[in-house]
């Protein structure tokens, strides 16, 4: 009798090993599954579609979600993360609140820096890294700002480094709102102004670097300067793709023509 129980417990320990080594079966087959390059194309072909969509929100947060569907960290995908982190950055842009906003931004971020890790002979991880930290410094300029300054003004002069005119020079806008944002800190409106005038070189049609340098030249009170480029903004014809962007800005030059002049 006391066999025939031993018996029994053996059983069941080779029948329970056996469910655990299937089990471990299955989930090493599940772990070494790779998405093909050709879902992942797929996958950033239909965001970019919807992102040019962007005026409706609904359309952003879409290309964005369905972004997100294929970030696997166990599977990284180049054109994934940065995109994903360049269309974060208008998502957090476009949201109705900071608290909302910055949960975005940090995702964007994260998506950057992995991108930029992925590839770092390529600026687009590290732009868009940077964009959407200072979005989060922005947020908390005091817990956060100060302390990322290096942070993305390093990344920043990376893309400069790589590709000075990566979306149209806008790695210099970004190191000239340093120098302006950070003036109590040690920056400087005349650095500023030597940065886009730098961005002039290899860009003319971004008219956020002209809108910065006429708040440069304001802060340094050089009001001819500031209008002069007031007006060739004015003038820009705005990309295809960035018509809604460009608004903006007209917008703000409006503001500023209307309150500095």
């Amino acid at each position: 009798m006391m066999e025939r129980k031993h018996y029994i417990f053996l059983t069941i320990v080779i029948t329970m090993c056996l469910q655990a080594a299937c089990s471990n079966a299955v989930s090493e087959d599940a772990v070494i599954v790779k998405t093909s390059p050709a879902d992942f194309s797929a996958a950033v072909a239909k965001s970019d579609a919807l992102f040019k969509q962007r005026a409706d929100n609904a359309k952003l947060t879409e290309a964005v979600t369905l972004l997100d569907g294929y970030r696997r960290a166990d599977d990284r995908n180049f054109d994934v993360e940065w995109k994903f982190a360049k269309y974060s950055y208008f998502l957090g842009i476009a949201a109705k609140d900071d608290k909302e906003a910055e949960k975005i931004f940090a995702k964007g971020r994260d998506a950057g820096k992995i991108a930029s890790s992925l590839d770092p002979s390529k600026p687009d991880g590290y732009f868009w890294y940077a964009a959407n930290l200072g979005e989060i410094s922005r947020i908390n300029p005091i817990t956060v700002g100060l302390k990322s300054v290096d942070d993305i003004r390093g990344a920043m002069n990376k893309v400069i480094e790589l590709l000075p005119g990566y979306e149209k020079s806008s790695a210099y806008d970004a190191l000239a709102q340093i120098e302006l944002e950070t003036r109590m800190y040690g920056g400087s409106a005349d650095k500023a102004i030597e940065i886009l005038e730098k961005a002039l070189q290899t860009e003319k049609g971004n008219a956020d670097i002209h809108l910065r340098l006429a708040e440069a030249y304001l802060a340094v009170k050089k009001p001819a300067e500031a209008r002069h480029h007031l007006d060739l903004l004015m003038q820009i014809k705005p990309d295809p793709d960035y018509v809604s962007e460009y608004n903006e800005t007209v917008e703000e030059a409006k503001k500023m023509l209307k309150n500095k002049f």
